[in-house]
């Protein structure tokens, strides 16, 4: 469950914000705003669902996620190929969202 909602947060985040893009700096018309807004709400239900006592480490962990969404998004969107460093520091960022889900979280607030 976890896993398709980071996925589906990743992809209603990246959406709504590319919607914003491409009517700021693309020049789209502002009609793209509302599917814009609409997807970002979509997100920020998504990042509800995991099972995680805290939203600081729910959205931590996703953050992983997301990197290797926007580069998906800059490959299969706009057309440009990650690199080496981006792959590597996809890898590194996983890791550290890794440990940060799945480590034994025993501080107290």
């Amino acid at each position: 469950m976890t896993a398709f909602a980071f996925v589906g947060a990743a992809l209603a985040e990246i959406a709504g914000c590319f919607a914003f893009w491409a009517w700021l700096r693309l020049g789209r018309s502002p009609l793209w705003v509302g599917p814009g807004i609409a997807s970002l709400c979509l997100f920020a239900y998504l990042l509800t669902l995991p099972a995680v006592a805290q939203a600081g480490r729910s959205y931590a962990a996703y953050g992983g996620v997301y990197i290797a969404s926007a580069l998906l998004w800059l490959w299969v969107a706009e057309g440009v190929r990650p690199g080496r460093s981006d792959l590597i520091g996809t890898a590194i960022c996983h890791a550290g969202a890794a440990v940060i889900y799945f480590g034994p979280n025993t501080t107290t607030s």
